[in-house]
């Protein structure tokens, strides 16, 4: 499959994969509408539109990873250069950036909140947001978003169970200072593949440090997917981050600029002596191409240290590009990231939805979209023969994000007209 990338500045120009010839869209007419609405979105209170912008982005990314998840050959590991195709690959591979710049955002934007709470509000409202989103995660999303169902059988303690500790944490941290949080987290991310050799099932660890069943008893799983370390590091460097959006212009930008490109080389560097940073060494493929898929497909879980630099270093370099003024191709995008939680608890059942809708017309029965039984069958049990190509998988995502956008945009307005206490807990 040919991917062929936009180009913003050519009308028309959209990425595709050699789609049928009924996915043509007028891409340049859908950006220019939503850009339009996007403007009557206005500001009540100062933020800071690059963070939204590319917590935006990443949002919309997350949508294509979990799209593949309902609809994609879950027979296929997306990231083993033994088994995947290099469009296949790098579909997963720019999702990876999702969770460690959202995490990092996280705790950017709780630093950021200071301009308008005290450090012990701010500590307040760390902490019952993280026990809200630990709610969100063990109830909501994985009852009405991944599973749809309410047996217990399977429990994955993802990534919202993990941002929600990250930020009880940050309620702590949030008395010290910045720069100390800050250093703590580097700390966290430079050493914690230094305990990759340790062998444990206990479950402090798994939940710590290693992903494994907590609990696997007949009928029952609990899964942690997302162990604490260094997931915790990742939002207090972001933490740290926030300090740079009081100082000058320029100053800022060239931070950006300079720390990006740093952590980017500093990736290329580790990983290329393929001696330290990440459990997995990269290997020499059939040809220069997956070998090159074989240097990029460092450890997501827990993400390492090269994981983190990888994704981080040009997320960098994303915040420096888009700190003077955002796009007009990403104002959508720029709503999203002004409303990530609303977004977030929409997205998943809204695709699961379009997995019952397709499953109902193919095989005239629904009933394995309601059944996760084991980690081998999480979201769904597919049905025989189930796992769409990339093309469909895309067309499906192409499907969600217009879909989701006029309720985000409606959403972030409503946040914008009033102050209720309620709304910034989504």
């Amino acid at each position: 499959m040919e991917l062929i990338w936009a180009n913003p500045g050519r009308k028309g120009s959209i990425l595709t994969a050699n789609f049928p010839g009924w996915f043509l869209v007028n891409y340049d007419a859908t950006l220019r509408r939503w850009s339009v609405m996007t403007e009557t979105v206005t500001m009540k209170r100062p933020r800071v539109e690059s963070i939204d912008v590319v917590r935006g982005v990443i949002m919309v990314l997350m949508a294509l990873d979990h799209t593949r998840d309902f609809f994609g050959n879950s027979a296929l590991n997306p990231t083993d250069p033994a088994t995947t195709t290099i469009p296949l690959f790098f579909t997963r591979w720019i999702t990876h950036f999702c969770a460690p710049v959202f995490f990092l955002l996280t705790g950017t934007g709780a630093y950021l909140s200071l301009r308008k709470k005290s450090k012990r509000e701010l500590s307040r409202f760390l902490f019952t947001r993280g026990l809200w989103l630990i709610f969100l995660e063990l109830v909501v999303v994985r009852c009405f978003g991944w599973q749809f169902n309410f047996d217990y059988h399977l429990i994955l303690l993802n990534v919202l169970w993990a941002l929600g500790w990250a930020m009880i944490t940050l309620s702590v941290l949030v008395y010290l200072l910045a720069s100390v949080v800050a250093t703590f987290g580097l700390l966290m991310i430079a050493t914690h593949n230094l305990f990759d050799s340790v062998q444990s099932s206990n479950p402090i660890w798994s939940i710590l440090h290693s992903p494994n069943l907590i609990l696997n008893e007949p009928g029952h799983i609990v899964f942690v997917a997302y162990p604490l370390i260094p997931w915790i590091g990742d939002t207090a460097v972001g933490y740290g981050l926030g300090q740079i959006y009081s100082w000058p212009s320029e100053r800022r930008k060239a931070f950006l600029l300079s720390s990006g490109t740093g952590l980017t080389v500093t990736f290329l560097v580790l990983r290329a002596i393929n001696l330290y940073g990440d459990p997995v060494r990269w290997t020499t493929q059939k040809s220069a191409a997956f070998t090159v898929l074989s240097f990029l497909n460092s450890t997501k879980y827990p993400p390492s240290l090269l994981f983190l630099l990888m994704t981080l270093g040009p997320a960098m370099l994303f915040l420096w590009t888009v700190d003077a003024r955002t796009p007009q191709w990403l104002r959508p995008a720029l709503i999203i990231g002004k409303v990530p939680m609303f977004y977030y608890l929409l997205h998943i059942p809204l695709i699961h939805l379009l997995a019952i809708a397709v499953c109902y017309v193919r095989y005239g029965q629904v009933y394995w979209m309601f059944e996760s039984p084991s980690l081998g069958q999480f979201p769904i049990t597919p049905p025989p023969g189930w796992g769409y190509s990339l093309p469909i998988v895309y067309l499906v995502w192409a499907i969600v994000m217009p879909a989701l956008y006029p309720l985000c945009r409606w959403f972030a307005a409503l946040k914008q007209r009033r102050s209720d206490a309620w709304l910034s807990y989504f």
